[in-house]
């Protein structure tokens, strides 16, 4: 069996994610305290005990996400299942960043802080209202990449994720993005819909928010990842620290190709994705790309209890 980690990234956040396993596992809760710490705040109560209104904002949902999934790791860790059980780590947009602080890339500290200035340069660098997502399902990548094309009539209109063979998200100026809803159900779409988000990520109008990161990102420590890391933008395994700090900043305006990163796993012989953190999202995508690899949800103490059960 060979295995791989994944990372979920933003529309996983839940009220009391992770909190069991704070309870369960001492080195679980000590990610959420030196998250806190980074943050000068208490993220935690927010998680545990918050309104989902307030946590879902991009500057607390980055930084929330990214706790949990590495709070989940150290569970794992607890018991006797590190980093090295996987041959590859991949998250899904702020997910490669939980990733490589799995992996062992960034501190924790670090990476928190840059989910925060993250989150708060891709709410900020289009005003609220001008921008909009919107999920094509039924249309291939090189389908919705047409619709795309003919809706943004000068404005700005990008596949933004490539989810799986039959999700296509795109995101872009409002107006463009509502019409490539209409254009796309015109041309055989089963629905188009316009997706809850506050900013329009990973298009060119995250252009200041990627200028910011390349900024932060300059002013943070990057080691070589214990485990290869996909990445997002490039769809294949990464180690090199210069390269996966230019390929953070382009992944802000650029793609996230999961299905070819999916495809990569298969391909390179994976046989199993454990989804590290909040929510079963990226399983269901798995699964649509490829049936051959199985599952796993690893975000409560009963989780890892089954795998360490499984595991004998």
């Amino acid at each position: 069996m060979t295995i791989a980690f994944v990372f979920p990234g933003q529309g996983a956040q839940t009220i009391g994610m992770g909190k069991a396993l704070a309870e369960a596992y001492p080195a679980a809760k000590a990610v959420f305290e030196e998250v806190d710490d980074a943050l000068g705040e208490k993220l935690s109560d927010l998680i545990w005990e918050g309104e989902i209104e307030t946590l879902t904002l991009t500057q607390n949902a980055q930084p929330a996400l990214m706790a949990t999934s590495l709070a989940a790791m150290k569970a794992l860790e607890s018991e006797g299942i590190g980093i090295d059980t996987a041959t590859f780590v991949a998250g899904h947009s702020l997910g490669e960043y939980s990733a490589l602080a799995a992996a062992g890339a960034f501190s924790v500290s670090d990476t928190a802080r840059l989910l925060r200035t993250r989150g708060q340069a891709m709410q900020s660098a289009v005003p609220v209202g001008e921008g909009a997502m919107a999920a094509i399902l039924g249309l291939d990548l090189d389908g919705v990449r047409q619709v795309a094309e003919e809706a943004a009539q000068g404005e700005v209109c990008q596949a933004a994720n490539d989810n799986d063979p039959t999700q296509v998200v795109v995101s872009g100026s409002k107006a463009a993005v509502e019409r490539a809803a209409e254009i796309a159900k015109a041309n055989g779409a089963k629905r188009a819909i316009m997706l809850p988000v506050s900013a329009p990520f990973h298009c060119a109008l995250m252009q200041p928010a990627a200028d910011a990161m390349a900024e932060a990102l300059a002013g943070v420590s990057i080691a070589a990842p214990k485990v290869p890391v996909i990445a997002n933008v490039r769809a294949e395994a990464v180690s090199d620290p210069d390269l996966i700090r230019a390929l953070l900043v382009e992944q802000v305006t650029g793609s996230v190709r999961w299905r070819e990163s999916v495809q990569y796993m298969a391909a390179q012989g994976v046989t199993e994705a454990w989804e590290i953190g909040a929510g079963k999202a990226l399983s269901g995508m798995i699964r649509k790309i490829d049936r051959a690899i199985g599952s796993k949800a690893v975000g409560t103490p009963d989780d890892v209890a089954k795998i360490v059960g499984e595991r004998g």
